[in-house]
């Protein structure tokens, strides 16, 4: 089996003049979901469904899935699944998401034309909201498809302007009534770019993903009393920011002790910062923080978030202020299934690859899917690491070989 590049790189292409921004170098979109490139972009990917022969399905939330059943095969029988997503971050790049979408219909196209003998139906998917850049932190479509969240849960959600879910995906056109579940898979296979510059390195085509880091986010917050900068005497100060950037060297200590102590692929990140009232002559009275942590390892997450607790309480006794902490989102690690991972092992050593094993240190919406049924998550290199960015490439020759080891793949998973 080989797959058509050209055909590949065709949908790609136009899937990227969708929400297509002006910029002076790379190839950049803005897809966010519910708008009108949203709308172009789901409407291209069924009409390409619908050109290879397969029947369409979109649920509640707007997932589609395109279904095709070889000859030969037991239509009854719990199909194979790949995709990924359409949407993209504000000014992101064409690959991110595109490419696995793309991938799964060209790996079905291929299988069409090969003498393949398949047992069961093969599924091409396309997740809502993946990227969370209207909606939630993301992974919405495969929430729901896997039973994380109801699809009134996910409707009901609100944008910046007050819109619901609901609303945008009934003016695009996309407010489906079919159910899709996961669960129902016999097994998933998403192919990605990377994100990183792993397989560049190592200069290979392939990496076969075992595990994909889980997410923990907190929220700090250090009240201390705003006060004029120039009668106030230091010793009499209740300075919040001061407070909080010592917590952030803190952070940052944690975090370097537990990749040398527990686990070396640990990261945490204090990514967002905001002071009030934030003037010049005022002393700072409050100060909140937004932190990210992440690991294949959820021990080394609980270190993290149990160390920054403790930086906290040293702090408050310290100083004249008050602390609160709060992890909001927990979500553990993800491993894939063995079977799966040893499918796309073989799979890309069948077209003379030699896939290098990895973790993804991204969230991708198979880490929900792993959650149901068995998974496997497959990268293609980017260029730089470079990604949410119009500068993210990944060579069309890249592209085609993923995209074969990813058509290998799904055959051996529905043989």
């Amino acid at each position: 089996m080989q797959v058509d590049q050209e055909r590949l790189r065709r949908d790609i292409e136009r899937n990227g003049q969708f929400g297509a921004i002006d910029v002076d170098e790379g190839h950049g979109r803005t897809v966010l979901t519910g708008s009108d490139a949203d709308r172009r972009a789901r409407e291209y990917f069924v009409s390409r469904l619908t050109d290879a022969g397969l029947s369409v399905s979109v649920d509640a939330v707007g997932n589609i899935v395109g279904r095709w059943t070889p000859e030969g095969a037991n239509p009854d029988a719990a199909p194979v699944a790949a995709g990924s997503h359409l949407d993209s971050v504000p000014e992101g790049g064409i690959f991110d998401g595109p490419l696995g979408v793309y991938a799964a219909l060209e790996a079905v196209r291929t299988l069409q034309a090969s003498d393949a003998d398949l047992r069961r139906p093969v599924e091409v998917v396309s997740f809502t909201e993946e990227e969370g850049a209207r909606f939630s932190f993301g992974l919405l479509g495969s929430s729901v498809a896997t039973g994380v969240r109801t699809a009134e849960e996910a409707l009901s959600l609100t944008d910046d302007e007050g819109r619901t879910l609901e609303k945008h995906l009934q003016n695009v056109g996309f407010a489906g009534d079919d159910e899709i579940r996961a669960g129902d898979w016999s097994a998933w296979a998403e192919l990605h770019v990377e994100q990183g510059t792993t397989l560049e390195s190592a200069g290979t085509q392939v990496g076969v993903v075992d595990a994909i880091t889980g997410i923990t986010n907190c929220r700090v917050e250090v009240d201390g009393e705003a006060d004029h900068a120039g009668a106030t005497p230091m010793y009499e100060r209740s300075d919040a920011f001061t407070t909080a950037s010592e917590f952030v060297v803190d952070f940052r200590r944690a975090a370097e002790d537990v990749v040398t102590s527990i686990s070396p692929t640990a990261v945490g990140t204090v990514g967002r910062c905001d002071v009030t009232p934030n003037a010049r002559n005022i002393v700072p009275g409050h100060v909140e923080l937004h932190m990210d942590i992440r690991d294949v390892e959820y021990e080394s997450m609980n270190v993290l978030a149990d160390r920054a607790r403790q930086s906290l309480s040293r702090l408050e006794r310290d100083a004249p202020v008050r602390t609160e902490f709060d992890r909001y989102r927990d979500q553990q690690p993800s491993r894939m299934a063995d079977r799966c991972v040893e499918a796309a092992v073989g799979a890309a050593e069948a077209c003379d690859i030699i896939p290098q094993k990895m973790h993804s240190a991204a969230m991708h919406d198979t880490a929900n899917v792993s959650s149901v049924t068995d998974t496997v998550l497959l990268f293609a290199p980017s260029r730089n690491g470079l990604s949410h960015n119009p500068l993210e490439w990944t060579d069309w020759d890249d592209c085609a070989a993923a995209t074969d080891v990813l058509a290998t793949t799904l055959a051996r998973l529905a043989s």
